[in-house]
């Protein structure tokens, strides 16, 4: 019941129509017994620092940030999170006496996701697809959590090449190397977590891997697909087929919320309570799939 004590958190972004946020953080709040109300809205790139402004002053609680104003937000905040601030780009506004506070849940919550699946990084040899921000987040994460290899391939190599100087650098590790996507026919036959990072795979094009070569499966004891739509995307399927385990980005999706609310609200969410959010989505994102 909404009244006078309701504390707001808000979605920006563009688009926002299709977002599953709102069903982790109200039936968080409902669940935790939460007075708090979360919003999706729509925001244009040139009224973002008016949307950040209004929610302050209207004494929003907190504010997820979505695509494309991860990084264009950070000019309008009172201070950001350090691992945030390598990325250059936040997920998670957390209001404090002096502004709003960035974060990167996205950094964080893959971590926890790959963590429920008994997915460890510190001393792991990783294959990284992909690039883009995603993937960079991804390479991020693996050098602040202890990956001794990452092996971050690319179509681009020269792009691979600066999101692998940018981590090694900021990380102050030297353990991201780049190469281009037929890199992996170099790499030492053994088995690696797979990392895939790309929209490759992403509904309408399911029927599509960022690497199709079966041989490459045959090195993958893992695979986590960052994708989620489709349930089960062709690199998923390829990985399986090969004898490998395979995972959606549905917890990741998941877990950046969970985390989200947890700095909102100052708590801790309870495991059976982030699992019922993870059943709520599956049959939500389940049903869209049944209406097409």
């Amino acid at each position: 019941m909404i009244d006078g004590k309701t504390k707001t958190c808000a979605l920006l972004g563009n688009p926002v129509e299709h977002t599953l946020s709102p069903i982790i953080h109200n039936t968080l709040a409902q669940r935790c017994q939460i007075n708090m109300v979360y919003i999706p809205f729509l925001v244009e790139g040139s009224q973002l620092r008016q949307a950040v402004e209004g929610a302050r002053a209207l004494n929003m609680l907190g504010l997820n940030v979505t695509v494309p104003h991860k990084s264009a937000v950070c000019l309008f905040l009172s201070e950001i999170d350090k691992e945030a601030s390598y990325i250059g780009a936040v997920n998670t506004l957390v209001s404090t006496p002096e502004g709003f506070k960035g974060y990167n849940t996205d950094l964080t919550g893959l971590h926890r996701a790959l963590l429920s699946e008994g997915i460890q990084l510190s001393g792991e040899e990783i294959i990284l697809l992909g690039a883009g921000g995603a993937a960079r987040a991804a390479a991020f994460l693996c050098a602040l959590r202890g990956a001794s290899q990452v092996y971050l391939l690319n179509r681009s190599l020269e792009k691979a090449e600066a999101v692998a100087r940018e981590v090694n650098q900021k990380a102050e590790r030297d353990c991201i190397r780049a190469m281009d996507l037929d890199g992996w026919k170099q790499l030492p036959a053994k088995k690696y977590l797979v990392i895939q990072g790309t929209s490759v795979g992403l509904a309408p094009h399911t029927e599509e891997a960022v690497i199709e070569d079966k041989a490459f499966y045959e090195l993958v004891h893992t695979g986590y697909d960052l994708v989620y739509r489709p349930a089960e995307t062709k690199f998923m399927r390829l990985v399986n087929e090969a004898g490998g385990k395979a995972f959606n980005g549905l917890k990741m999706l998941l877990y950046q919320g969970v985390e989200a609310f947890e700095l909102w609200n100052n708590i801790k969410v309870r495991e059976e309570d982030a699992y019922f959010c993870y059943e709520q989505m599956k049959k939500e994102l389940e049903e869209h799939e049944g209406q097409k």
